[in-house]
């Protein structure tokens, strides 16, 4: 993991560079070191991003820069391999917020609610919300149209909080500016950007932000549970311009794609980025849009760097769980592919950190296999609360204490495909996913020796034994909490 770097964000383009490039190690604690007591009814602030790769932020990236993701990191688990349910917004979302897997929530859109079929369940603000913590949401939580419905309620779910609030920036009010160079594709699924004039505060992230201070100086002398969420780096990809001048152009390139690398991929894991390869932009097109989606995780790196700063200044860091986490990865190239909705690690491994200012060691990287769902029994548990008896997760409480424990749960991730689905299973060292029960492809990839998934060996009889315990593991586990397979 990069060190923490200290981080200006009001300095200028000159100022800002400097700040990154010689600032000095804040905020980060060796792992073993002494922690706090758990206070009876501890804080939750839960920031919630857009849309972000799980190669970038905090996880030693050469080129892309996230001091204050790594300073939050400093503060807990940074688990490497955390992977969501469904790579694409609602279903994720729905998914981690009520512990069910997207097969139980039957949300596998951007449009149908979870509470259509399951009116009574119970979210994971909504039992904080029903044991006495002051629940809030800023921004996008649930599913928002981003940036279709920016500044409204989007596909809220109003039972989980006492209050939100709807921010709506100078990003929103500027569209037209913006330069999409696929014009036939929405805002919300283009690649597209701007390099915005004026403050951060101005945009709806630093909006985000500014109203989430004022909700944690209102309430700090009760238990919270506030979230944050922040509509970056989803496109269109926009952020001030100092940002951008951080990304030099010449240093960004695109990954190959070559005849040989797509020759065994079954045509359901391509479908995600059509026209392909890159949705039919040119390499210099490419290029200029993955440049300006570093530019907004680094422009989502200083709205983080401002809570943090604010929770130190208020005195809350010692009793106030923190959790960084993305709805999904991102694609920035690989196998010609762009955004979400595939089953390839990209796309389904997400960044997730988890603080508790009580636990025994912090600033260390944890290599099980853990999923979004994981979090709702781990909050829970480490709040002090019984969640409900029915979630498909398990509590991280134990790799929290030490990330080196034993752990046998691997993590489930599934897409649609119009009429059939795509399920994939994740160990510490294989990818299993099949299409359609594996009548439309199947693949798997071994990650001690393939980590960018390049070579299928689903059909190679060398690992026959492997795929075959893979599918069983699949099938035994898909819409239920993990049962590990008997031989």
């Amino acid at each position: 993991m990069k060190h923490a770097l200290s981080f200006l964000p009001k300095a200028g383009p000159t100022g800002l560079v400097a700040g990154l490039l010689l600032g000095v190690v804040a905020g980060v604690a060796p792992a073993g070191a002494a922690a706090t007591a758990r206070p009876e009814k501890p804080n939750v602030l839960f920031i919630l991003v857009d849309d972000m790769n799980n190669d970038l932020g905090c996880y030693g990236h050469p080129l892309v820069k996230s001091p204050n993701i790594d300073r939050l990191a400093a503060r807990g688990t940074r688990f490497d391999r955390a992977y969501c349910q469904f790579p694409l917004c609602s279903p994720s979302r729905s998914s981690m917020l009520t512990g069910l897997r997207p097969d139980v929530t039957r949300v596998f859109d951007l449009k149908y609610h979870f509470r259509t079929h399951l009116p009574d369940i119970v979210t994971m603000p909504q039992l904080f919300k029903n044991h006495g913590w002051f629940t809030a949401r800023i921004g996008k939580v649930y599913h928002y149209g981003n940036p279709g419905t920016i500044g409204t309620s989007g596909l809220d779910d109003p039972q989980s909080w006492d209050q939100v609030v709807n921010p709506r920036g100078r990003d929103k009010d500027e569209e037209a500016r913006i330069t999409n160079h696929t014009p036939k594709r929405g805002l919300g699924s283009s690649l597209s950007f701007m390099e915005a004039d004026g403050a951060d505060a101005e945009q709806t992230d630093g909006l985000v932000v500014d109203e989430t201070i004022h909700l944690l100086r209102r309430h700090r002398d009760e238990p919270f549970f506030i979230a944050a969420g922040l509509y970056r780096p989803h496109c269109p990809y926009v952020a001030t311009r100092r940002y951008f001048d951080l990304y030099p152009l010449e240093k960004i390139h695109m990954p190959p794609v070559t005849k040989e690398d797509l020759a065994d991929i079954p045509p359901p894991a391509l479908l995600s980025t059509r026209p392909h390869p890159w949705f039919g932009v040119t390499e210099q097109q490419a290029r200029e849009a993955k440049r300006a989606y570093y530019a907004t995780i680094t422009f989502v790196d200083a709205q983080v760097g401002r809570l943090l700063d604010e929770l130190d200044r208020l005195g809350l860091a010692d009793r106030t769980i923190l959790v960084f986490w993305s709805d999904h990865g991102y694609h920035l190239g690989e196998h010609g592919l762009w955004m979400k909705q595939s089953l390839f690690e990209q796309a389904a491994r997400i960044p997730m950190i988890i603080a508790a200012p009580w636990q025994a060691r912090k600033g260390t990287g944890c290599g099980r296999t853990v999923e979004s769902l994981d979090i709702y029994p781990t909050l829970a548990e480490l709040a002090g609360l019984t969640p409900p008896d029915n979630l498909a997760g398990r509590s991280l409480r134990p790799l929290l204490d030490d990330p080196e424990a034993p752990w046998d749960k691997p993590a489930f991730t599934q897409v649609w495909r119009r009429r059939f689905p795509g399920y994939s299973v994740r160990t510490e060292r294989w990818r299993y996913t099949e299409w359609d029960q594996g009548q439309q492809g199947v693949e798997l990839y071994d990650h001690a020796n393939d980590p960018e998934e390049y070579h299928n060996l689903a059909r190679d009889p060398r690992y026959a034994e492997v795929v075959a315990r893979l599918r069983r593991m699949v099938r035994t586990n898909w819409a239920n909490p993990y049962l590990p397979v008997r031989k």
